[in-house]
């Protein structure tokens, strides 16, 4: 029986790590889409915007700026994606560690 438990636990994480990759793969995109799409800032705007883009989505409207340099002052929270990548790599590693069972290790 631990052995069936086992197998669909495996099985799950498997279709999570499926899963979330294909949810971090999207974000990639948006992220290349979202700076190919920057327009020049107006003139007279704030000289440190390299680019902004205005768009809408599920009736909200979004007003993103590029800053090659931080702005003057960060927001209180401020949104880090730079982990992400980090996160899914270890995760990917620790998840073929345990679908092999150390197999690697034997070989």
């Amino acid at each position: 029986m631990e052995a069936y438990i086992v197998d669909w636990l495996s099985l799950l994480v498997r279709w999570l790590h499926l899963i979330a990759g294909i949810a971090w793969i999207g974000a990639s995109f948006y992220f290349v889409w979202l700076d190919n799409s920057l327009e020049p800032s107006p003139a007279g705007g704030n000289a440190r915007v390299f680019g902004e883009l205005w768009s809408v989505h599920g009736g909200g409207f979004y007003h993103n700026e590029k800053f090659l340099l931080g702005p003057e002052k960060l927001p209180a929270t401020l949104h880090w994606f730079k982990w992400r990548p980090t996160r899914r790599g270890f995760r990917g590693w620790r998840c073929s560690r345990s679908c092999t069972g150390g197999a690697r290790e034997r070989i």
